[in-house]
């Protein structure tokens, strides 16, 4: 039962001029495919065929004789969350319930901005900053390379890719510029707040 690539919930152009047409195609087309690809390659024929990317990455989280089958599903998983935690015309605050759960665990929401650019600019190579919701209480984090808050029995709600594939032909090394520019202009708050009520 292979795992499909999702297409873009969006037209490459959509996100312009803050995320390109040329990234898209390439973070998509070729990064994000490739996971697929080698996914279902790793677990056709196993037990683990039948099972959905996250029950195949809470299994085998931390089993050292599957990294390889737990990168590829984290990041063919990873990929798809980013790219509904992003929208055309998003970015701004946030509205109802989630804006009043991030003011009290925050502080204020600027305080939440803050965070998650610390996160997002000091997680040091490849990896992921999220929104997540840790039992009761809303944090920021970041993790490395392939992996993410499902396991560690985290909600996530929404996501950014700092790996440099997601913005090096369009910031170059000015990954601050990427972050600032999915804050105001990208952030898809609906998403994150369906996550939210659905948590």
């Amino acid at each position: 039962m292979a795992y499909q690539l999702p297409a873009l919930p969006y037209s490459y152009t959509a996100l312009e001029p803050f995320i390109s047409k040329s990234t898209l195609e390439f973070h998509h087309d070729k990064h994000h495919a490739t996971y697929v690809t080698k996914f279902n390659e790793a677990v056709q024929g196993t037990d683990l065929d039948s099972k959905s990317l996250e029950e195949v990455i809470k299994a085998i989280a931390g089993d050292s004789s599957k990294t390889g089958i737990f990168n590829n599903a984290a990041q063919a998983w990873n990929h798809t969350f980013y790219w509904n935690s992003l929208k055309p015309s998003g970015g701004g605050t946030p509205s109802g319930a989630l804006a009043d759960k991030i003011a009290a665990d925050f502080g204020s929401f600027d305080k939440f901005l803050e965070a998650f650019k610390t996160a997002s600019t000091t997680q040091f190579g490849s990896g992921w900053a999220w929104l997540v919701l840790d039992g009761s209480t809303l944090k920021v984090t970041k993790t490395s390379n392939a992996d993410n808050p499902l396991t560690s029995n985290q909600v996530p709600l929404l996501t950014l890719d700092v790996w440099e594939h997601a913005y090096y032909l369009d910031y170059q090394n000015k990954r601050p510029d990427y972050i600032e520019a999915f804050l105001k202009n990208l952030l898809n708050w609906d998403f994150a707040a369906q996550n939210f009520a659905a948590a």
